[in-house]
């Protein structure tokens, strides 16, 4: 018995020392990992909101975009400078890069394109530490008969970093509205065969528009 304890004694003993011997070999816990700072890029709560427009066209779709659906058409029917928009990169397919804007085209079938704006772009202009808002643009030609069709322009982005109520952010958007319908109109004008008035002087009212042959 007296052996038995004495043995069972060392073996307790030993594996103490073993296990205290572990214990010390342990790395220390590691502390709790920081929160990561804030992104100045992205919205806390974002609010995505959509422009919807459309025009009515007495041409066919095919027809109409073969006109003003050339991913750089935009400077003549929005910026009345058909050579203030160059191709950065690419021909006119997915992944092509416009000057305006810095927009680079997202998706493409054969009467539609959807592009957003950079995040750079957007820095640029409206401060470093500013969200980026998810700028999307949308333009189809649309069939309605086989001889008619109709444009339909759809932005998407975020309101929520547009500075007071929401009147303010209604009034932001009716602004983009009254820019992209006017657009809309330049397209209308150049797909049914006309041409567009001299862009009007800064400040100035727009020249009424040069009707289409034949209307």
């Amino acid at each position: 018995m007296k052996t038995g304890s004495i043995f069972l004694g060392i073996s307790a003993l030993a594996f103490g020392v073993v296990s205290a011997g572990v214990a010390l070999a342990q790395p220390p816990a590691a502390a709790p990992a920081a929160a990561a700072p804030a992104n100045p890029l992205v919205s806390t709560n974002p609010n995505y909101v959509t422009v919807n427009m459309e025009i009515a066209v007495n041409k066919p779709a095919a027809e109409v975009w073969a006109r003003v659906g050339k991913y750089c058409d935009i400077g003549e029917w929005l910026l009345r400078n058909p050579a203030g928009c160059t191709l950065r990169s690419g021909t006119g397919e997915i992944g092509t890069h416009r000057s305006v804007g810095e927009e680079v085209m997202v998706g493409k079938t054969p009467l539609s394109y959807t592009y957003s704006q950079t995040v750079n772009f957007q820095a640029r202009g409206a401060g470093a530490n500013r969200p980026y808002n998810h700028y999307h643009g949308h333009l189809e030609a649309r069939p309605v008969t086989a001889t008619t069709s109709k444009l339909v322009y759809i932005l998407m982005y975020d309101n929520s970093m547009v500075p007071g109520d929401e009147a303010a952010k209604k009034a932001e958007m009716d602004r983009r509205r009254t820019t992209f319908e006017g657009a809309l109109a330049n397209m209308k004008i150049l797909a049914e065969g006309g041409t567009l008035p001299p862009a009007p002087a800064r400040g100035g009212a727009p020249a009424p528009a040069a009707p289409a042959p034949g209307r």
